[in-house]
């Protein structure tokens, strides 16, 4: 700044030299009296002396405001303001426009405070492991949920020395049940990078997922039981009950004349409840024991072909779509493929209506459609619920079972009510495993 002063002086001095100069040969030249000529050499002088420095104060004043204006929003303070005294010219709107930058970076310097806040009351508060390990090995973030994972302070500390070394390399997400003193289960294990103050720093966040299983399995357990207690007590409670029936009738002396009939028909019950528990056990087993997909090769036109064959309440139409083919278990596709057509020809049945087989390409999934026209869905969220049924002496396994083999292969079933028209549709959607 003191440089640039330097020179404005000199220009504005070389610039006036020339017209004094001149002034004072007129002025020695005139015929004016000596002391008025001396008077207005005196007044040129002085003016040539000081209107430079006036000039200078008035052009560097307001730069040296706005200096200290930067040098104010370089040390982070955005509350100093330059004063524009109304100036219309560039130095005023220069003033304006470093005022409004000001605030911009105040108000951005304000919310990244609030969002870096809130970021850090989150991190401290949640009950997941948040670390955070330098270049160097070092860890530099650490919130309670880490340290009580680990059981002792961790920041500053070598990764190596509190056992995280191997959570920084090898895939993620993945599951981990690391060497810790606090660990006792699995631990789900995401990692991610980021850069702070020039230098690259890794992210580990670790939440302990063998709570939540054992919370589902404990839910699973609930849920199973109830179902296999209310289905056995539905079976044990009248063969008990005839059972009782029938030995008071044996206790007897005096037995009715038919008794021999009622011993037969009460055991003709007992064998039926037997046979109908014994019937829903398998069906359970069966579900159970689904065992892994066999892939191979599928043409599925003549999957959909033959399993549409096996329906003989009705004629399924098969609407042929695109050649396909898809790596999956043929039998077990087949299997989910009779439990849709078989479902939705007893739907089109109570409605003499029909059923409609078809498939297409949807980008890399082979899509089967199975399409009725029945009365449609009523209760669409309970359909894949094992052993929920709304059928008179259905199982509740085959939705179930079409589902889990989907799902093995990598795909999904769903049951939806048609759009528009009466019945229903269900969709069967598999990755094709073919590139």
């Amino acid at each position: 700044m003191r440089s640039h002063e330097g020179r404005l002086l000199v220009v504005a001095y070389a610039g006036g030299a020339p017209a004094v100069v001149i002034a004072t040969w007129l002025l020695a030249t005139s015929d004016l009296s000596a002391k008025v000529a001396w008077t207005l050499g005196a007044a040129a002088l002085v003016s040539w002396l000081l209107v430079p420095l006036v000039l200078r104060d008035r052009i560097t004043g307001p730069l040296r405001t706005l200096a200290s204006v930067l040098e104010a929003f370089r040390e982070g303070d955005y509350s100093v303001k330059s004063r524009d005294h109304g100036d219309k010219g560039a130095l005023g709107e220069a003033s304006r426009e470093l005022n409004a930058l000001g605030e911009a970076l105040r108000t951005h310097r304000l919310g990244a405070i609030e969002a870096s806040t809130l970021v850090d009351r989150i991190v401290m508060t949640i009950d997941v492991a948040v670390l955070a390990v330098d270049d160097g090995g070092i860890v530099r973030l650490a919130n309670p949920a880490a340290e009580a994972l680990v059981g002792r302070a961790l920041v500053g500390e070598p990764a190596g020395e509190v056992g995280l070394s191997p959570l920084i390399e090898g895939e993620a997400p993945r599951t981990v049940t690391p060497a810790l003193q606090g660990v006792r289960g699995p631990l789900e294990l995401r990692r991610s990078t980021f850069r702070q103050a020039g230098r690259a720093h890794t992210l580990l966040v670790l939440a302990d997922v063998g709570r939540a299983l054992r919370d589902k399995e404990r839910d699973a357990w609930q849920r199973l039981v109830r179902v296999l207690g209310h289905e056995i007590n539905s079976s044990l409670t009248p063969i008990q009950s005839i059972a009782e029936s029938l030995a008071s009738l044996l206790a007897s002396e005096k037995r009715p004349d038919d008794w021999e009939g009622d011993v037969r028909d009460g055991l003709a019950i007992v064998g039926r409840r037997a046979g109908a528990l014994g019937r829903f056990l398998s069906h359970y087993a069966k579900l159970a024991k689904l065992p892994p997909p066999t892939f191979a090769e599928v043409d599925i036109r003549p999957l959909v072909e033959r399993t549409a064959a096996l329906e003989q309440r009705l004629a399924v139409s098969v609407v042929p779509g695109p050649e396909l083919r898809l790596r999956a278990d043929a039998d077990q596709i087949e299997q989910i493929l009779i439990n849709l057509i078989k479902n939705a020809a007893e739907a089109a049945l109570e409605k003499d209506g029909g059923v409609a087989v078809t498939w297409e390409r949807d980008g890399s999934d082979v899509v089967v459609i199975v399409e009725d026209d029945g009365p449609g869905v009523a209760q669409t969220a309970n359909l894949f619920v094992p052993f929920f049924t709304t059928k008179e002496g259905g199982s509740g396994i085959g939705l179930a079972l079409a589902r889990q083999i989907a799902e093995a292969h990598g795909g999904t079933v769903t049951i939806a009510n048609r759009a528009g028209r009466p019945g229903a549709r269900a969709t069967l959607r598999l990755p094709s495993g073919r590139t």
